[in-house]
């Protein structure tokens, strides 16, 4: 098809673009132009304008620009041709013929919607026949409302290879596989996709169904099956519920983005009508374009589990290079176990509200899943992340932002490590540089030798302790979940044994040692078979029963308690310690000397009280 830029410019002098705009948007005039609170970002005071005369909006908050053609596809979500059909019928305008090929396509395109209608259709009646029973309990179960499955045109797809290759012969087998619908075997007849599962439309921003997704009834793999690609499906650039999210999200100024079907309509169905969903892949580049074309900052909000915060990952480092002033994504973190579905039936959505209130930005999901990706002990450990770090922030294209993501990861570096040399502690009076030197002060010294023993073994040993004794009481894990869900040991394995712990404990009724060893990979299953029968015993509370008393505690069982708030408490008075001895190596004044000196008396109180409090017999170790 030809369109001519002449012709694009008749049909702009025909559309009156305030007009246009002021169907979904409140304008007010303002001299010659017209002004509006912005659309396309919140804003509580008007700054997108509308200039008939030059035939553009403009906001002067976030930089939206287009015109009439531009405000089709972007605050409506139409393609661009289909923007060109209803603007150029609105304005009386006929579109020039296709050449015969476009032409092709577009008959073949419209009869493949026609394809699609009739099985939405076909799907709807036999959800709502006998065999629809199973579904439509299954429905009842998930607690759908009868409103819900008729908004999301839920269907069946019987357990039926002709079904609806049967229904729909008018249209013939070869229509039927390339709409999706069949599928081809070379030497056999075509059969159905979907069998024996719940049916769920896809839609297009236009409201056209153009695919669908299936989940199984009963068992069987794959859970949900999404039609394959098709001229009227590309699944990397199609974002499910799109077509009732886009105007929610004008009134709301967010996208919500969960991971699955159910996920949408249960968010729905609780009044966050703003929520999308990709289709079974990581969320793609295209498909984060899109979500910036409704908002700046769309909501990540994955599921808790280990797969879901690895998919909200690969969502920040696709996120990464495309990122633009004003435009980023932001991450709401769910507990441990829930996707959104589970939590908003279970919490309400007023708590989810709150999550979503606190979601925590690029910038900060990138730095804790670093910091969090292994030990940071040693310098080449450090070395390590800041490469790392670099390596990412490297990857944005836009060079002001690049700027601003290395001078948030060094600020967030040097913080957590106190190198930054221009820092000195806190202190009680003005400082001259040079003064209040004492040279007759002795060198800093080194650990006392009462400490020694402990030391050399490190925070490690009472991590040890702590992991062992919840290996062979597992029934404890559950009751010490909270004070242990925000805890990383240094080490990676044991930090991998305790996650795995902390999963099973919630998604097990009950939990014992062996059944927990056993669904270890061998890597865990040899880490903890050596906590196991490591020297940890020494620990009052490994070698006593854990279980008992009149509160159903006993003393074992609250030291085991104590333990894990003097095993958390360690790590931050060492990393005091490592500051204050680094700023007098520096700069030896009596103030740095006496804070290295004041850390290094209350680390050896600290270590002293873990040794005297749980262990009979120090030189064991």
């Amino acid at each position: 098809m030809s369109l001519t830029p002449q012709w694009l410019d008749e049909l702009r002098s025909r559309t009156t673009l305030s007009a246009l705009i002021g169907r979904t948007v409140k304008v007010t005039k303002a001299g010659r132009e017209y002004k509006a609170c912005c659309p396309f970002h919140n804003e509580k005071s008007p700054s997108f304008t509308i200039n008939d005369e030059k035939g553009f909006y403009h906001c002067f908050g976030c930089s939206a620009h287009g015109d009439a053609i531009r405000w089709m596809t972007d605050q409506r979500g139409l393609s661009f041709m289909d923007a060109i059909k209803e603007l150029a019928a609105e304005a009386g305008m006929d579109v020039p013929a296709p050449d015969p090929q476009a032409a092709m396509r577009a008959e073949k395109a419209n009869s493949l919607y026609d394809v699609m209608t009739a099985a939405q259709a076909w799907f709807v009646t036999q959800l709502l026949g006998v065999e629809g029973a199973a579904a439509r309990g299954y429905l009842k179960q998930r607690g759908f409302t009868e409103q819900t499955i008729r908004d999301f045109g839920f269907g069946l797809a019987p357990d039926n290879r002709a079904g609806l290759k049967t229904a729909l012969k008018q249209f013939g087998d070869p229509m039927l596989i390339e709409a999706g619908l069949l599928i081809s075997v070379e030497e056999k007849a075509p059969y159905d996709r979907f069998r024996g599962r719940l049916m769920i439309p896809i839609r297009d921003p236009r409201g056209r169904v153009i695919a669908f997704g299936g989940r199984i009834l009963g068992e069987g793999e794959p859970k949900y099956l999404n039609s394959p690609d098709t001229p009227l499906f590309d699944k990397g650039r199609t974002l499910y519920n799109l077509d009732k999210c886009s105007p929610a999200s004008r009134q709301t100024g967010r996208v919500i983005v969960v991971e699955g079907y159910m996920d949408v309509i249960a968010l729905a169905q609780a009044g966050f009508a703003d929520t999308v969903a990709p289709l079974g892949t990581a969320l793609t580049e295209q498909q984060i374009q899109m979500l910036w074309r409704m908002t700046e900052k769309p909501l990540l909000c994955f599921d808790g589990d280990p797969a879901g915060q690895k998919a909200s990952m690969r969502a920040a480092l696709r996120a990464l290079p495309l990122l633009k002033p004003g435009h980023s994504l932001q991450f709401v973190t769910l507990p441990e176990g829930q996707d959104p579905d589970d939590f908003v039936k279970s919490s309400g959505a007023t708590a989810l509200t709150k999550l979503l209130e606190a979601s925590q930005p690029l910038v900060e999901r990138l730095w804790r899943a670093e910091v969090n990706s292994g030990p940071l002990d040693t310098p080449e450990d450090r070395a390590g992340l800041k490469q790392r770090l670099g390596a990412q922030t490297a990857t944005i294209a836009d060079g002001e932002i690049r700027r601003h993501y290395a001078d948030a990861f060094r600020e967030r570096f040097d913080n957590l490590f106190a190198q930054r040399r221009t820092t000195l502690p806190a202190r009680s009076g003005p400082f001259v540089r040079g003064q209040n030197r004492d040279w007759r002060k002795p060198q800093i010294l080194p650990p006392g030798a009462e400490t020694k023993s402990f030391n050399a073994k490190g925070s490690d040993f009472l991590i040890q302790g702590v992991l062992g004794a919840l290996l062979r009481h597992p029934a404890l894990i559950r009751q010490h979940h909270e004070a242990l869900s925000d805890f990383i040991p240094p080490d990676a394995n044991h930090a991998a044994l305790l996650n795995v712990m902390l999963n099973e404990s919630f998604t097990k009724e009950s939990l014992d040692t062996d059944g927990l060893i056993t669904i270890l990979d061998e890597k865990l299953y040899n880490v903890a078979s050596t906590l196991l029968h490591s020297n940890g015993t020494v620990f009052a509370f490994n070698r006593e029963e854990l279980i008992g008393g009149s509160d159903g505690l006993s003393n074992a069982s609250k030291d085991l308690g104590e333990a894990i708030r003097l095993m958390k408490q360690r790590p931050a008075l060492e990393e005091a310690l490592e500051r204050a001895t680094y700023l007098a190596s520096l700069e030896m004044t009596d103030e740095t000397f006496a804070e290295q000196q004041r850390l290094r008396h209350e680390k050896k109180v600290f270590d002293d009280r873990i040794i005297e409090f749980f262990r009979r017999d120090v030189d064991s170790l």
